[in-house]
């Protein structure tokens, strides 16, 4: 027991129990919940598994010149008339150009009850240099 309450052994219990506790911290808050990005590889098996949705919130000019195959285009300041028309039991991922903006759509989809809603990280700029598809209209 001596050897538990030693002085260094004392420090590196007490890093140890901070280093636990700062790292559960996110998950029980609820912190990084608002964000909610979501990994490109982790997207399509999302969108894939459970009949997701992509949707693209860049302008429709944008939107035309290049975007995801099966993606809907509702730019960012048309969302809130249509979040209704949004399926609840399917998970939706937001894509923008970068992944800087998509994380305000999230937000405002989560205010009307869509919970299972993620911005995609790196946005479409992710989708092209992953080597995936473009749809041009």
């Amino acid at each position: 027991m001596d050897f538990l309450l030693s002085q260094n052994n004392l420090w590196i219990l007490l890093i140890a129990l901070v280093s636990g506790a700062l790292l559960l911290w996110p998950s029980l808050s609820g912190a990084g919940r608002s964000n909610a990005r979501i990994a490109l590889a982790d997207a399509i098996g999302r969108i894939n598994r459970e009949n997701g949705l992509f949707v693209d919130i860049r302008p429709e000019t944008q939107f035309k010149a290049g975007s995801i195959p099966q993606a809907r285009n509702i730019p960012i300041d048309t969302l809130e008339a249509h979040a209704g028309s949004l399926p609840k039991d399917r998970p939706i991922v937001v894509v923008d150009t970068r992944g800087q903006d998509a994380s305000k759509a999230v937000a405002q989809l989560r205010k009307h009850g869509l919970e299972q809603v993620f911005s995609l990280e790196g946005g479409l700029n992710a989708w092209i240099d992953g080597g995936l598809p473009l749809k041009k209209s």
